[in-house]
């Protein structure tokens, strides 16, 4: 009896490293927002974004802040006024986009009726829709509502199986799976290595999003973002499940 009780208590130990949950020995369920089939598709549209904006409105980064204000510094130091603030105000954005959806987080978490992510979710639907509405001639716009879709993304979402990552940007992905690799290389522990492989494999989906919003920038053209609608109705879909 005591070697049986000693071994579940380390599976169990092993098992919560893994970042599973349990409640009194009983595995409690997971948040379908928390789930890696609903991050990779929320990383997969995080690169199309980013690919999108990239290739059709002007060479500015959706989410990709750090180019942006190495881009609009350079061009205020050169001179490109115009330049400078087209990379500034999708800075601005992100950040307010942020902040809308920490304040839709702090009123609606506890609410019985909709989830709030649902709430964010809805509002990056239709944000991104009206985006794929604009011709180029406002690309200055279209790129900061992009730039404020991503924000309340990665702000909404901020897990993969209880692992902190980032759905619509690779660096800190990067450096977290880097990270747990060596770990695992290190103490050959394979909580590391499954929060290591879950790290690149969100990276693996941005990729393949952004190939994708390459390659349709060329026959779909400023129409190409509405795809990723379609990606988050099938994840608000999910998350509706979940809740019934």
């Amino acid at each position: 009896m005591r070697t049986f009780m000693t071994r579940f208590f380390v599976f169990r130990g092993n098992i919560n490293r893994d970042k599973s949950y349990f409640v009194r020995g009983r595995k409690s369920k997971m948040q379908t927002s928390e789930s890696f089939r609903l991050s990779a598709i929320l990383s997969f549209s995080g690169g199309l974004q980013d690919a999108y904006t990239y290739n059709v409105r002007g060479n500015v980064f959706a989410n990709a802040q750090t180019g942006n204000v190495v881009l609009m510094s350079q061009n205020f130091l050169m001179g490109n006024w115009n330049s400078g603030i087209s990379y500034m105000l999708p800075l601005i954005s992100f950040a307010a986009g942020v902040f809308l959806t920490e304040q839709i987080e702090h009123r609606y978490k506890n609410s019985k009726g909709v989830h709030w992510r649902q709430l964010i979710l809805l509002i990056e639907i239709v944000v991104l829709g009206i985006v794929g509405l604009m011709p180029t001639d406002f690309n200055i716009a279209a790129n900061m509502l992009v730039s404020f879709s991503c924000a309340m993304q990665v702000q909404a979402f901020r897990k993969v199986r209880g692992y902190g990552y980032a759905s619509t940007m690779c660096i800190g992905n990067l450096r977290s799976g880097t990270e747990s690799l060596s770990q695992f290389l290190r103490n050959k522990d394979r909580a590391s290595l499954t929060k290591a492989l879950h790290f690149f494999s969100i990276i693996l989906f941005f990729a393949i999003g952004a190939g994708a919003g390459g390659a349709l920038s060329n026959l779909l053209y400023t129409k190409t973002i509405w795809v990723s609608p379609l990606l988050l109705t099938a994840v608000a879909v999910m998350m509706i499940k979940e809740n019934r």
